[in-house]
């Protein structure tokens, strides 16, 4: 309260008291008068004013969800019309009994239905029967059903392009339906069907908008039935009388399947000059500011709720700030009155007031501006981390190769210095024998020498393909072929541990899907371990071999060694982990080669063999009929 001052008659007079009174007395009843003018007139036109607000923002709401729906199926709009274009389409049409032709066709379907994202793509003939669908492997598969009862099927049928939105009969999920006809030579000869996904668009809109509101978005058919909402309570009701009429339109097209379709309880009405909509909700009933935007092509209608509520609330704030400020414009008459100088002070003390805030806004938004910059040098540098991280990834990978390539060139220097060793003694004898004349045996030595120089060269041929990075796609790979390069490099690997190889690769196994170098790197490394294994035993045996089960090609590599511990089978395909020494392996060549595998769509994987050692087993796809020709 006010500190008012008390006049007595000695300070002011009995006249100049009256006149304070009077003055009060009467900016009191032009305040009153002033309130009532507000609280008649103006809580309509404030109230009208929050509703032409509340409006506008109903309305950018629904142009971006009527946006964001229509580019969503804007994009399936063309496809359908692509597709019937395909040939192989075409001929699986014309001729639908073919069942390699309906496996090709299927194939194709379900793998351009993965690329676009779409719900489903099937094929349909004449009699609406369908014989081909990107489901036909899925428990809901549409193959076999009959959909001659849709109207997109219809329409299609006719030669039109057509679009329906419905409630799947058979996957009960709701979708989009874009439909084209068959034409071959002038004839229509079957259909095909888009089914696009209205989920995720559904989902964007969340229960609410950004700010948390209750305002509420849905689409209802020209029946007035909501398929889309933000409210799922709602979905399947109608905001229109269900006459029998629209009763029976819905079930004709089986619009909406099984679906119950019922009323939604609303009252229509008008507040501030525009209609309103009351919905009973949550057991209580809800007003809302009704905005609507038709979709002629698609048929829908979008609506956008907007909760009055907060209008309501705002216009009776707005009147009562009013009539506050109203009231404290009097108290203020009054106060002015009897302490202007205390106003004055007042009014001071909130400019001061105001000031402090003002600046403490300021450093708290300075603060935040260096926060954000933190964070985004932060960002920026756990970025360029990833990235080297990746690099360096990269660069240990090759790296281990290297180190399983200068391994065995220890070895390999050996069986390279023989070699040289021996062709310079067949060259100095060969320049004897020739001053001797004996020209017949000198061309002997001169061939030794090129067959030596041939055999370097194919140890350092397959040396040089073993070191490089592999940029190779896959393809089909001979086996043994593989295993005849492979064991050129690992020849001196296996000698220098007085190793013995055996293989048993059959000659008429199939060609694996693979890449020829990165499977003779997994073999390199897997061999090489096992003549690590079996270095300085009694048995020093290895044995390889190759089998064929059903679509697989199993390789195994068994060797007589002490075996793969049980504590630490499950992390030798590990990065980095290694059971050698210091500075005889960096741990990476079975984490690469596992990782290979992988990739060829096959397995790597190891157990002891119940007679001693540890056996390396290695599956692979045999290559399909394209790889094959691709690789020829």
């Amino acid at each position: 309260m006010p500190d008012f001052k008390v006049t007595t008659e000695d300070e002011l007079g009995g006249g100049a008291r009256h006149l304070v009174r009077y003055a009060i007395l009467a900016a009191a009843g032009v305040a009153v008068m002033i309130g009532l003018g507000i609280y008649v007139q103006g809580a309509g036109m404030i109230a009208s004013g929050y509703m032409e607000e509340a409006k506008a923002q109903a309305n950018t709401t629904l142009r971006l969800a009527v946006s964001g729906l229509d580019g969503h199926l804007k994009r399936y709009e063309a496809l359908p019309a692509l597709i019937a274009d395909q040939q192989n389409v075409e001929a699986f049409v014309l001729d639908p009994s073919n069942t390699t032709l309906q496996a090709a066709t299927n194939a194709y379907l379900k793998d351009t239905n993965a690329l676009l994202k779409s719900s489903d793509i099937y094929l349909m003939t004449m009699d609406g029967q369908t014989i081909a669908a990107s489901n036909y492997d899925s428990d809901v598969s549409f193959v076999g059903e009959n959909f001659s009862y849709r109207p997109y099927f219809q329409e299609a049928a006719k030669g039109r392009q057509s679009r329906f939105y419905a409630l799947g009969t058979t996957s009960l999920k709701r979708g989009y339906y874009f439909s084209s006809p068959i034409e071959i030579a002038g004839v229509i000869r079957g259909v095909i069907v888009f089914k696009v996904d209205i989920d995720l668009v559904e989902d964007s809109w969340g229960t609410g908008t950004a700010q948390g509101t209750e305002d509420r978005i849905f689409v209802a058919d020209p029946e007035g039935i909501i398929f889309m909402t933000s409210r799922p309570e709602w979905l399947y009701a109608t905001t229109l009388p269900l006459s029998p009429g629209r009763i029976a339109r819905t079930q004709t097209s089986r619009r909406y399947a099984d679906a119950k379709l019922r009323e939604l309880p609303v009252r229509r009405g008008e507040f501030a000059g525009h209609e309103v909509m009351t919905i009973a909700d949550n057991g209580g009933d809800r007003e809302y500011l009704v905005v609507s935007q038709p979709m002629p092509d698609a048929g829908w209608t979008v609506s956008v709720l907007m909760d009055t509520g907060s209008v309501h609330a705002q216009a009776k704030t707005t009147v009562a700030a009013l009539l506050l400020s109203l009231c404290l414009a009097v108290l203020g008459l009054a106060v002015i009155l009897q302490r202007r100088a205390r106003l004055a002070e007042r009014m001071h003390l909130q400019a001061e007031a105001q000031n402090a805030l003002e600046h403490r806004v300021a450093e708290r938004t300075a603060d935040l501006a260096r926060v954000n910059a933190q964070i985004e040098e932060e960002v920026a540098e756990r970025r360029a981390t990833e990235q080297r991280l990746r690099q360096t990834q990269a660069d240990l990978i090759q790296a281990g190769k290297l180190a399983g390539l200068g391994q065995m060139s220890a070895a390999l220097s050996h069986e390279l210095n023989q070699p040289l060793a021996a062709a310079k003694t067949y060259a100095e004898t060969a320049g004897v024998l020739m001053d001797l004349n004996r020209t017949e045996e000198a061309r002997d030595n001169v061939r030794r020498i090129s067959a030596l120089i041939d055999r370097m060269a194919s140890i350092s041929k397959h040396l040089r393909n073993f070191a490089r990075k592999p940029n190779e796609k896959l393809g089909a790979v001979s086996l043994q072929e593989v295993m005849d390069d492979t064991l050129e490099i690992v020849a001196a690997r296996l000698k220098a541990a007085d190793a013995d190889l055996v293989v048993d690769i059959p000659a008429n196994l199939p060609k694996v899907r693979a890449g020829s170098i990165r499977l003779q790197q997994v073999l390199v490394n897997v061999i090489g371990n096992a003549a690590d294994a079996v270095e300085g035993l009694a048995d020093r045996r290895i044995a390889v071999s190759a089998s064929r089960t059903h679509d697989t090609i199993t390789v195994q590599v068994r060797d007589g060694g002490p075996g793969v511990p049980a504590s630490i089978r499950e992390r030798i395909f590990d990065p980095f982990f290694t059971t050698k020494g210091i500075g005889k392996g960096l741990g990476l060549g079975l984490s690469i080669s596992y990782n290979i595998v992988k990739d060829f769509g096959g397995s790597l994987s190891v157990t002891d063999d119940p007679d001693g050692g540890a056996v390396f087993t290695i599956e692979l796809d045999i290559a399909d009929e394209n790889l094959m020709e691709a690789a020829e």
